[in-house]
């Protein structure tokens, strides 16, 4: 056997690791925040501090390679909606899929915050996405299924509008989201109303959500 086919499954493995410990690490990060330590999250991956060091010799390194990971994501989720032949589900498709992520991985907002140069990162992420999601919303126009007057602006503010709901309602009604993403959308045009995903808060939900949110 010659060298080179002997350090294929060493490369092979090496890959894998890393893949679970950026993987460990998105997902700790997002549900218990920048403060996670690394001892933790090598255990979450079945590692051991040794493969963890010879990947990413610092914890900022690991953090940085979860920031490339999820915003390599959107960039894709949103090269495949350009992509769709239908122009509106493709957009819809994005919306729903990207906020799903959001809303999975909210500690990601905060990393973003604790990090100037991971806001830089996402800058670069958001110039990449926006020109493929204006030609999504031109497509759908032109196909006649999105109103004439919504822009790409108007796109991020329904994120953000979203985004608010998925903070408000997480710890009450983590799909809430659903909801006001389905309402939104049927603003967009001019078809028969869509059955909403899930049911509206109770007031006392609502209640709750707001005097959480405010305390």
């Amino acid at each position: 056997m010659s060298a080179a086919t002997a350090e294929k499954p060493l490369r092979s493995d090496a890959r894998r690791n890393r893949e679970r410990l950026v993987a460990s690490a998105r997902e700790l990060l997002a549900s218990e925040g920048v403060d996670v330590s690394v001892d933790e999250i090598t255990r979450h991956a079945g590692l051991g501090m040794g493969t963890l060091y010879r990947h990413f010799p610092t914890k900022e390194e690991l953090v940085d390679a979860v920031l490339e990971d999820a915003f390599a994501e959107l960039v894709e989720l949103a090269e495949q909606a350009a992509a769709a032949d239908d122009a509106w589900a493709g957009l819809t498709g994005f919306m729903e899929r990207a906020l799903a992520s959001h809303a999975a991985n909210r500690g990601l907002k905060d990393m973003l915050a604790a990090r100037g140069h991971g806001a830089t990162r996402a800058q670069a992420m958001r110039e990449r996405i926006h020109p493929l999601l204006r030609r999504v919303i031109e497509r759908a126009q032109a196909q006649g299924a999105l109103r004439a007057d919504f822009t790409a602006e108007d796109l991020s503010l329904v994120f953000r509008a979203v985004g608010r709901v998925i903070e408000t309602t997480a710890d009450v009604a983590p799909q809430q989201w659903r909801r006001h993403l389905c309402l939104l959308l049927d603003g967009l045009r001019a078809e028969a109303a869509t059955p909403l995903p899930v049911p509206p808060l109770t007031r006392r939900q609502l209640t709750r959500a707001v005097r959480r949110k405010e305390a």
